[in-house]
């Protein structure tokens, strides 16, 4: 269990500027559903520049909430130069800290915060776009923002850029470049160059008893899919396998969450069918 200082828990509990602001100066939203985290941030500039007003709309985890909270108290009268000089580890900060699978919540921020800046200066015209190349499909990061995370947070490992900003997260084919990116960004010497051996031809996979079906179905969700899911407070259970039909409940978080329908095909069936069986098909157990 994560711990979490009072100001996380305070936040959370009890979020300041929560809500819309009609006719705002400048909006910033960012994150997705299927990701798991959204943020739209919304503030009213006076005629001095300063911000006089500012209102939040999140969907996540508790500490996306304290983050987000926190961001609008960081910002409330301040002028858009000043604003625009916050930076996630500000936030995080200004919370007594949080834990290091949460960063990616005051990252999210530092973008909504960004997006709301821009959409300021162009009177409404621009939206928030990814900028560069994206890096990480599964969850839409592009070289920019890894480069910014690890600069700005002093990020030398996959494995805290994937709490920074989430890339990295999902099927790890982008590992590879956001280590050279680690390493750049770090004036790491890249490894010398090796030939790649060949791979090896696919072999065709053994038929499974049910027994060994049910235990290489459960050891994939163990491993590929439940540790995803819980960092933002959700999970499942594996109820059951008929023949191809798995059975899952989704549990926590996943449970409430609308895009669970996402979740089970694009997440859970995928990587079911990656490593145990391409014909399996998941179907979510609605019974307690």
């Amino acid at each position: 269990m994560w711990d979490y200082t009072e100001k996380v828990k305070d936040h959370f509990f009890n979020p300041r500027n929560v809500g819309i602001i009609e006719d705002p100066d400048g909006v910033g939203q960012v994150g997705s559903l299927a990701c798991g985290d959204a943020l739209k941030l919304m503030f009213k500039v006076d005629a001095a520049g300063r911000i006089v007003q500012v209102k939040f709309q999140t969907f996540g985890c508790g500490s996306a909430i304290a983050a987000a909270s926190a961001l609008t108290e960081l910002i409330q009268g301040k002028t858009i130069a000043e604003a625009e000089a916050i930076t996630n580890r500000d936030i995080a900060d200004y919370l007594g800290g949080l834990p290091e699978q949460k960063m990616h919540c005051s990252v999210m921020g530092r973008e909504a915060l960004t997006a709301a800046i821009e959409n300021y200066r162009t009177g409404g015209r621009a939206e928030h776009i990814l900028e560069g190349k994206v890096i990480c499909t599964c969850f839409g990061v592009t070289e920019q923002e890894i480069r910014r995370v690890i600069r700005e947070n002093r990020l030398t490992t996959v494995e805290q850029v994937t709490n920074y900003c989430k890339a990295g997260g999902g099927c790890g084919g982008c590992h590879a470049d956001i280590e050279q990116l680690c390493r750049q960004e770090n004036a790491e010497p890249a490894p010398a160059a090796q030939t790649p051996p060949a791979p090896e031809p696919a072999k065709p996979r053994k038929k499974l008893t049910n027994i060994q079906k049910i235990e290489l179905v459960r050891k994939t969700l163990d491993e590929q899919v439940r540790p995803a899911l819980q960092a933002d407070g959700g999970d499942l259970e594996l109820i059951d396998v008929e023949g191809d039909r798995v059975l899952i409940a989704l549990r926590g978080m996943c449970a409430q969450c609308n895009v669970s329908e996402f979740t089970l095909a694009e997440v859970v069936q995928a990587k079911l069918r990656e490593f145990v069986a391409d014909t399996l098909v998941v179907e979510e157990y609605k019974g307690s």
